[in-house]
């Protein structure tokens, strides 16, 4: 494919205007961008880049997490939210270690095959880690290309077949310079093309965007869950978590108790931590992080 018209403004304007995160420097590894793609899903990156910092310190590889208890990975997750996902990298390691020489694998394929890795994060670790050809599809990827490609203000829920071919068809041919583009283009929307505010003013390919040249129509597709947080499980579910964190020893019933006045709630919470295998309930009674 004859390069893109979109490609040498969206490289260059990448090239003095990325931000400097950590996974990013030269001599990351597959290890130090799986952790980071997983720790970036549904986390602003400003809360990242310190938990990052830390466990790649204690853990720089794989097999130095497998070796540790998998509660100490969700002690570590601190208050990043979702705290499945630490317990996906910590068997995502074990792995690793069990079938790929404690390295995280550079096929396709077998980063699937890794627990917690779908598309989207294996595509990226193939990207980002090693430098190879991958349609990476992100939020921020997909807001993008649908504003520039389809004159859509946002995609669709789903990622649909002609999303993925439309990427496809505009991801450069070369390793190197695909592997640059699908970074490039995932800060364009997370640094300019952003959901609520785009700065089309300061995009480098605002004069290409077919949304722009639309008149910027707003989004007219299935309606968008708008997540909240107060008052939820998924509250309750993170109090009940601080304390399991913070304690470095089993803790009774009654300290989890305090943490939410609705009993039923409370509880429903406590057994869905025990589901997930986040809370390990001891037979006297107390509760304390898995392993």
């Amino acid at each position: 494919m004859p390069a893109s018209p979109l490609h040498a403004p969206v490289l260059a304007w990448y090239s003095t205007e990325r931000r400097d995160l950590p996974w990013r420097a030269p001599g990351c590894d597959g290890w130090g961008v799986l952790v980071s793609e997983v720790m970036l899903q549904q986390t602003p990156v400003d809360r990242v880049v310190p938990v990052w910092e830390a466990w790649l310190a204690r853990w720089p590889a794989p097999a130095a997490l497998a070796a540790d208890p998998v509660g100490e990975a969700v002690r570590m997750w601190g208050r990043l939210g979702y705290p499945r996902r630490a317990l996906r990298l910590h068997a995502a390691a074990t792995e690793c270690v069990a079938r790929f020489d404690g390295r995280v694998p550079s096929a396709y394929e077998e980063l699937r095959s890794l627990p917690g890795v779908g598309d989207y994060t294996a595509a990226a670790v193939l990207a980002f880690a090693y430098g190879r050809r991958a349609v990476v599809l992100d939020t921020n990827v997909r807001r993008v290309l649908a504003r520039l490609l389809a004159g859509a203000a946002l995609p669709r829920p789903s990622v649909t077949v002609a999303e993925r071919a439309g990427a496809e068809a505009v991801l450069p041919d070369d390793d190197a310079t695909a592997a640059t583009w699908s970074v490039a283009v995932m800060e364009l929307g997370a640094l300019v093309c952003t959901s609520s505010a785009p700065a089309c003013g300061a995009c480098p390919v605002s004069a290409q965007c077919a949304w722009v040249a639309a008149g910027r129509p707003a989004y007219d597709g299935p309606a968008r869950p708008v997540q909240r947080f107060a008052g939820t499980d998924r509250q309750v579910r993170g109090l009940l978590m601080a304390v399991l964190r913070e304690a470095h020893a089993p803790v009774g019933k009654a300290q989890l108790d305090a943490v939410w006045p609705d009993e039923i709630q409370r509880e429903r919470a406590l057994d869905a931590l025990v589901s997930d295998g986040l809370a390990d309930p001891r037979p006297d009674g107390t509760y304390a992080l898995p392993g």
